[in-house]
């Protein structure tokens, strides 16, 4: 039986953007039932008693942990069929795993092959799996977290902050994410799905490990817990005007071009 309560999932959830927004989610209302995801249940363990000692009783919404791991099949198949068997539907998927590599040494093909898997290839296969849950929801929503490095337009804007960095593959795997976005929109619209591509900025997250986090900070990141606040305001409806238009949903208002 459906529950009556919001259902959203989380990919990636057991830190960092992800971990705000279940927090934030959990904060505003006892309709959410969170998902967090994380590859690991023992890291997402750890992240929930995290949150539960940092917020306690301001968490209204129930979280609940799921592994899942984007680049695993298995992995993805079994939270879908655990999440049909407890709530018969998904209100909300927020697909917001995602990578850098940083190995060094590493050759081209291998960074672009683990950075597609989890940056592009992951959210289309989580949400080719998740759609037949999405499409019983009363008000279904779609999240892929992009980032305005994977805008082609952006990247060709001499004028533009990040026009020196290169960073190649993972502008790729975030400007084929864009794509899916926009694919998900048009293929999705026949039954009432929302879907944006979202664009948090520059944040502090795990993204590049330790060391890449301490680097964001000297580089003047933003907080994660206002790529979060916006990414709530997109649950809760209240920047539906922008996802009617064609770009990507920015963090502080309005869209960026594809």
């Amino acid at each position: 039986m459906a529950s009556n309560k919001t259902i959203v999932l989380i990919t990636g959830a057991s830190s960092g953007i992800g971990l705000e927004t279940v927090a934030l989610l959990a904060q505003t209302s006892p309709d959410f039932e969170i998902l967090l995801g994380s590859r690991s249940l023992e890291k997402g363990t750890k992240a929930l008693e995290t949150l539960q000692t940092t917020h306690g009783d301001s968490l209204k919404g129930t979280i609940s942990v799921i592994q899942i791991d984007v680049t695993d099949t298995k992995s993805i198949l079994s939270a879908r069929e655990q999440i049909e068997s407890e709530y018969g539907k998904l209100d909300v998927l927020i697909n917001n795993a995602g990578i850098i590599v940083t190995k060094p040494l590493v050759d081209t093909l291998t960074n672009l092959r683990e950075t597609f898997e989890t940056n592009t290839f992951g959210p289309m296969m989580v949400t080719e799996t998740f759609e037949p849950l999405l499409k019983k929801s009363a008000n279904p929503r779609l999240i892929h977290v992009s980032s305005d490095q994977g805008s082609i337009t952006g990247r060709l804007d001499a004028t533009g902050k990040w026009y020196h960095l290169k960073g190649d593959t993972y502008r790729m795997s975030k400007a084929a994410l864009n794509m899916l976005a926009a694919c998900h929109r048009v293929n999705f619209s026949e039954w009432g799905c929302k879907v944006c591509a979202f664009n948090p900025d520059f944040c502090v997250t795990n993204l590049t490990g330790e060391e890449g986090r301490q680097t964001r900070l000297k580089w003047g990141a933003r907080d994660p817990k206002e790529a979060a606040a916006a990414l709530v305001e997109v649950v809760l409806g209240n920047r539906d005007g922008d996802l009617g238009k064609s770009g990507i949903v920015h963090v502080d208002g309005g869209v960026l071009p594809w």
